[in-house]
C-alpha cells in the first residue's frame, strides 16, 4: 500500500470500545455504536496498532474501565489527538477525577460538546501513569488487591506474599522536595482516588502537580485496614496517614531497594524518578 493509500484508509473519528467493561450492558453499548455510527468502531485489543487507525488530527473516544483508558492514554500521551472519554468501568477513578459523568447519555454530550484540555499525566523511570505511583507495602497492597480482582491466583498469591514480607525502608528525596527518613510506604498521586474508588488525596489530573504522602500506613495492619476501608491516605488529623506533599520533579532512593509500582503495575526497583508531565494529548472535558 503507498503512502497515499494508507492514509486514506485512516479515520478521521475513531471509538475504542471494550465491551468487557465492568458496568457494560448491552443497551449501553447501543447507545454509544447509535452516537457515533459515523465513526470507525473498532473493539478494543491490546494487540491492536492504535496509530494504523488514526489521521495525525483523529478525534478518539475510548470507552471502557480504567485499563482500557489507562492503554490509550499511553498509546497517545505525545500526540495531540483530543480524546473524548466515556467511562464503564467497575471503579472510573480517572474519569471522576476529572470531573467527567459516568453514565453514558451523559459523556456522550461531553464528548460531543466538551473542550479539549491538556491534562497532568505521571511518569516513574519513564512509564506513564495515571492514577498513583508507589513504593512499598501500599503499592503491594494494591497489586494483591487488584490480582484478587481479576481471579490472578498466581499473581495473588505472589503479590501477598510481598504484603506479608513488606518492611520498613530507609528513603532520600532530592528535587522540589529534599529530606529523608523511614517509611513503610511512599505514594505519588495523581487522582482523588485508586483502585477500588480508595481516596488517596485531593488531586485531580488537571492540576500541574502530582502529591506525595510519605507515611501512608505506620505498620502492615493500618495500611491493609486502610485499603480495605477504601479511606488510604485521609488527609485528616496527623496521624499514620502522613502529610501530603505537592511537586513536579522528585527523585528517590531507597535502603533497601524496592519494588515501584505505576497503577497496580510493577515496573522495577528504586532508584525512582517521578516527575509531573503536561501531556501534548487534550482529553475532551465539560464546557
Amino acid at each position: 500500500m503507498t503512502p497515499a493509500k494508507a492514509q486514506a484508509s485512516r479515520a478521521t473519528n475513531v471509538v475504542i470500545l471494550s465491551s468487557r467493561a465492568g458496568s457494560v450492558t448491552p443497551e449501553g453499548e447501543a447507545k454509544i455504536r447509535k452516537a457515533f455510527e459515523d465513526s470507525l468502531i473498532v473493539e478494543f485489543d491490546p494487540k491492536m496498532d492504535l496509530e494504523k487507525l488514526l489521521t495525525p488530527t483523529a478525534k478518539v473516544v475510548v470507552a471502557g474501565g480504567d485499563g482500557t483508558i489507562g492503554w490509550v492514554v499511553r498509546r497517545l500521551v505525545e500526540t495531540r489527538h483530543p480524546l473524548g472519554i466515556i467511562s464503564m468501568g467497575t471503579f472510573n477513578n480517572f474519569a471522576r477525577s476529572l470531573h467527567l459523568p459516568t453514565t453514558i447519555d451523559a459523556a456522550i454530550r461531553v464528548v460531543k460538546e466538551g473542550t479539549p484540555h491538556p491534562i497532568t499525566l505521571g511518569r516513574v523511570n519513564g512509564t506513564i501513569f495515571l492514577e498513583a505511583a508507589a513504593i512499598g507495602l501500599f503499592g503491594e497492597t494494591i497489586a494483591a488487591g487488584d490480582a484478587a480482582k481479576d481471579l490472578a491466583f498466581g499473581a495473588f498469591a505472589e503479590a501477598a506474599m510481598n504484603v506479608l514480607t513488606a518492611k520498613r525502608f530507609k528513603y532520600e528525596l532530592t528535587g522540589d522536595l529534599t529530606g529523608d527518613g523511614s517509611a513503610m510506604s511512599l505514594v505519588f498521586t495523581n487522582t482523588k482516588s485508586i483502585g477500588s474508588q480508595m481516596a488517596v488525596s485531593d488531586k485531580t489530573p488537571e492540576d500541574p502537580f502530582l502529591e506525595l504522602s510519605i507515611h501512608a500506613g505506620a505498620t502492615r495492619t493500618d495500611i491493609v485496614m486502610r485499603v480495605l476501608a477504601r479511606a488510604v491516605l485521609s488527609k485528616e488529623g496527623e496521624d499514620s496517614a502522613g502529610q501530603m506533599f505537592r511537586f513536579r520533579k522528585l527523585h528517590v532512593t531507597t535502603k533497601p531497594r524496592g519494588r515501584i509500582y505505576a497503577d497496580n503495575v510493577r515496573v522495577g526497583l528504586t532508584p525512582a524518578s517521578i516527575s509531573a508531565e503536561l501531556s501534548a494529548l487534550k482529553v475532551i472535558l465539560p464546557r
